[in-house]
């Protein structure tokens, strides 16, 4: 397995926001648009969850997010060794699979990459009204997603 996984998140500004993931071996940042996939950080905490309460199937689910004019998906896949998270770039909206660059992988045990997004949501959880999330980021911080998620960890603890 990989080195313990890092991943940042910082604060919305203007629709807009840095993602970061690191481990021993590799890293990747970018930054990410609040639309057109409106529910992106709503999806995560719920595929994260899943990940947590063994909900996910062997398929694995797949987050679309974007920066306009790339697109990223995020591929989680549980194993018997434990998690492949991986993050595709497409150069466009297309999405075709033959232009997809893998920009980031990172395998590791569910509850260790869940623990690393969980540091990142409760920044961005404690600073949402300091930071005036809802308008920097044009949409609410996905509380009810961020509570089912914190109690899968407290129930994984």
């Amino acid at each position: 397995m990989s080195s313990n996984l890092e991943v940042s998140f910082n604060s919305p500004q203007c629709g807009w926001m840095s993602v970061g993931f690191k481990n021993g071996t590799s890293e990747f940042h970018t930054t990410t648009a609040h639309a057109p996939h409106a529910d992106a950080l709503g999806e995560l905490l719920d595929i994260l969850t899943s990940l947590l309460d063994g909900s996910l199937d062997q398929a694995g689910r797949v987050l679309h997010w974007n920066r306009d004019p790339e697109e990223y998906d995020l591929r989680f896949v549980p194993d018997a060794g434990g998690v492949l998270f991986e993050v595709y770039e497409y150069p466009d909206e297309d999405r075709e699979a033959a232009d997809r660059e893998l920009v980031f992988s990172h395998i590791g045990d569910a509850r260790d990459i869940c623990n690393a997004f969980a540091e990142t949501f409760a920044r961005l959880y404690e600073d949402r009204n300091t930071d005036d999330f809802e308008f920097n980021w044009h949409q609410p911080f996905p509380a009810a997603a961020y509570e089912r998620f914190t109690a899968a960890i407290t129930n994984r603890a």
